[in-house]
């Protein structure tokens, strides 16, 4: 089983594809050739970092494709009194006296600096269709366990800003 991925993880990944293939990969073989055209390739950084580059591009290409070949759809909708997908959630932990803001999304477009997390993790899979004021036990990986409240619930529109992660 692959990714599991919204409607809206596909088209991004779709348009990162043919971005690719038509705008970034004939700029990486133009400097790969004229690179090339230097003359001895032994000693050429140019030459080397040109085909770095275009096997960076060309893998990343191939990564979103087995992506796309092997993942599940989901659907993204919720109801407006669960937690869901795409939703910001303003949780309490009980145990720190702790508020937080986080936005749960599929495991491909996680990003903990900016608090979005993935449904797939175990905070993720605690919260998700539970209502505001629900107490929730989260159980880490680690076997050590803490309790969140549901303290609001808010369904936030996919947007651009969020990118498909590197790897």
């Amino acid at each position: 089983m692959g990714e599991r991925l919204t409607k809206g993880d596909v088209e991004k990944i779709k348009a990162e594809i043919e971005d690719r293939k038509i705008n970034v990969r004939p700029k990486a073989l133009e400097d790969l050739k004229a690179a090339r055209a230097q003359g001895d390739l032994s000693e050429n950084f140019e030459y080397y970092a040109a085909k770095r580059f275009n096997n960076q591009n060309n893998s990343r290409i191939r990564y979103l494709e087995n992506v796309l070949k092997y993942a599940t759809i989901i659907d993204d909708s919720s109801a407006s009194d669960r937690v869901g997908i795409n939703n910001t959630v303003a949780v309490h932990f009980m145990e720190r006296n702790m508020d937080r803001t986080v936005r749960l999304v599929t495991s491909i477009r996680v990003n903990s600096r900016r608090n979005i997390m993935s449904i797939e993790s175990p905070f993720g899979k605690a919260i998700m269709n539970k209502r505001v004021g629900d107490i929730v036990e989260v159980q880490g990986n680690d076997g050590t366990s803490y309790h969140v409240r549901i303290d609001k619930i808010e369904n936030t529109p996919d947007d651009d800003s969020l990118s498909i992660s590197r790897y």
